[in-house]
């Protein structure tokens, strides 16, 4: 699904117009994002969470130059989805 097809859908199930559902969806993604990124976590109830995982520093290997090289230690954003949602998934 795109976020055109998101919007849509959320336009046709609200009764809002497509212009207003968009510009909510693009605010909350942006603060989202900006939240994360500040090092927060952002939790949905009953959706996830998006949180920022560190990954150690770690050797890894430049296999076309056969050298070694220090990754070093980094921030990744990531989601967890909440107990609710991964059980309807597997449904």
């Amino acid at each position: 699904m795109t976020k055109a097809e998101l919007v849509s859908q959320v336009a046709r199930s609200t009764g809002y117009d497509k212009t207003t559902i968009l510009n909510v969806l693009e605010a909350a993604m942006e603060n989202i994002k900006k939240d994360v990124a500040a090092g927060e976590n952002v939790y949905l109830r009953g959706f996830g969470s998006f949180i920022t995982r560190v990954r150690a520093e770690k050797v890894a290997r430049n296999i076309t130059k056969n050298t070694s090289i220090v990754v070093p230690e980094h921030k990744i954003p990531a989601f967890k989805p909440a107990r609710e949602f991964s059980a309807e998934v597997r449904k």
